[in-house]
């Protein structure tokens, strides 16, 4: 969260809240297997980085309340991207708020922070002045594994009051740090360079250029194979969040292809000028990836908050308000129509299923069919044939008739998740329906739906598309079905699993 978010919350505040009382629904939106805290507001995830066994995941944090305010960078740990032991603060408010940022391992010590010849762990964030007034590049270090840190300090003050969300990483090539950071109100990304993580020298700007809104925030920027490419091809792919006004009116991200010298940023010549949405629904934000993953593993993988700031506040959960999405791994393919991303959740999330259902050839039709899964920590894959059929939908029911739905709509190549009567109101900004254009060969689809408690991930033709969207519901256990619309349709495989707690027995 930034200070030009503080006006989306204001107005957001005038907005009716539920009818139904918080605690008594607290239970039913907590997520099973998605990473939220015990307690407080969570929004961006920050610093992610892998040391000696250990996904790390920092992340904005109250640690006074379950709104946004006194920005600290809580901390988790994982061994699997799953399995989350939520650790104390990592580094707290001071002076300045501790805003969004990133971390790496600094393998040679070129920052001189290391201790007994072991590489420190680094984190480079904003500070924010909470007078409003500037916004600065602070580094601080950790000599244990990330438990206990030490600010070292302001490294980088341009006098702006919009400069921040820096994320680093090692160029190889070129021997240095790489930091992007966003001037954000003016829609552009400054890039700067460093031999020690201390000293940044400005090396070029990019933008505004794609999606523009009232700010650009959270840079990312990384090398990826090209599927479907010349032997050998590669291209660097930059991920931009704006926090309003993307593809859904609200917060999200967008994406660019090209190249990157170490210095400078150019968009491959086929690219396109129109904004690349990395999701088409209203809940995958600040989106960053995780540096340092062992050699043994070349996945590129990413996380994003699953929230917004057009409701961000007032979503109906207790004692924490704020959800990550699953973690994801971005690959780049060459497509007819140019370079673009697809994405996937990261593999370990199989090792949760539990109760496999599957069926073959289920013919829909306008009645309601029933599908062989129930509850609210779901994963389904369908491979759909549309058939004659307008439009197919998969109805998520709970016990007071509310529903989300998760739909296909072939005559106009969309699919979608519709949330417009998904539970009692409790923000004017949050009913709506969510489309990503989709490319139905013969009529027919993959759909491959994650459904936690109150969040939807859903992963259209492995990947190609994804649509994340929160829903809140009333009360009582989910059911799930699927009709057809004016005409026939068939599943023709289904394949389900009920989603373990991975901190259960």
């Amino acid at each position: 969260m930034r200070r030009t978010a503080v006006f989306l919350i204001l107005a957001a505040l005038s907005a009716p809240l539920s009818a139904a009382p918080l605690a008594a629904r607290a239970e039913a939106f907590r997520p099973s297997y998605h990473f939220a805290p015990a307690r407080n507001w969570m929004n961006d995830p920050n610093g992610m980085v892998y040391f000696e066994g250990e996904y790390h995941l920092f992340y904005q944090y109250n640690p006074h309340g379950d709104r946004w305010g006194h920005m600290n960078w809580g901390h988790a740990v994982s061994p699997d991207l799953v399995t989350w032991q939520e650790l104390p603060v990592a580094i707290p408010e001071t002076d300045v708020m501790a805003f969004s940022g990133s971390a790496v391992i600094d393998w040679d010590n070129t920052s001189g922070l290391g201790r007994g010849g072991r590489p420190p762990m680094v984190a480079v964030y904003t500070g924010h002045d909470p007078k409003g007034t500037n916004q600065s590049q602070y580094v601080a270090y950790s000599n244990d594994k990330g438990r206990t840190w030490t600010v070292h300090g302001k490294v980088l003050d341009i006098g702006s009051a919009e400069f921040r969300d820096p994320k680093v990483f090692w160029h190889a090539p070129t021997r240095r740090w790489v930091m992007l950071a966003v001037m954000a109100v003016e829609n552009r990304l400054a890039i700067y360079t460093s031999p020690d993580l201390k000293t940044w020298t400005h090396a070029s700007d990019f933008g505004p250029a794609g999606g523009r809104g009232k700010n650009w925030e959270c840079p990312d920027l990384f090398e990826l194979p090209v599927e479907g490419g010349k032997p050998g091809e590669k291209r660097w792919v930059l991920g931009i969040n704006l926090g309003d006004n993307a593809v859904n009116g609200g917060s999200g991200g967008q994406y660019f292809v090209g190249d990157f010298d170490g210095a400078r940023f150019t968009p491959d010549p086929t690219w396109t000028a129109a904004p690349q949405w990395t999701d088409w629904g209203a809940d995958f934000y600040a989106a960053v990836s995780w540096n340092d993953l062992p050699k043994s593993d070349p996945r590129r993988i990413w996380i994003g908050w699953a929230n917004n700031w057009r409701y961000a506040n007032l979503i109906p959960t207790y004692p924490s308000r704020g959800l990550m999405t699953l973690p994801r791994t971005v690959t780049l393919r060459r497509t007819p129509e140019g370079y673009r991303i697809a994405q996937a959740p990261v593999r370990e999330v199989e090792a949760l299923r539990r109760d496999h259902q599957a069926a073959k050839d289920v013919v829909l039709g306008a009645e309601p069919r029933a599908l062989p899964v129930r509850g609210g920590a779901v994963e389904l894959i369908l491979d759909l044939d549309t058939g004659t059929s307008e439009q197919v939908q998969v109805a998520i029911t709970d016990g007071q008739g509310y529903q989300t739905l998760i739909g296909v709509t072939a005559a106009t190549n969309e699919v979608f998740i519709d949330r417009t009567r998904s539970g009692p109101p409790f923000a004017e900004t949050f009913p709506e329906r969510h489309i990503a254009p989709v490319n139905l060969s013969k009529g027919k689809v993959r759909l491959r739906a994650f459904v936690d408690q109150s969040i939807v991930e859903l992963y259209v033709n492995d990947g190609q598309q994804t649509i994340t969207d929160r829903f809140y519901r009333g009360g009582g256990e989910l059911t799930w079905s699927a009709t057809a619309r004016g005409g026939t349709a068939t599943i023709r495989t289904l394949d389900a699993w009920t989603i373990a707690d991975p901190h259960k027995p």
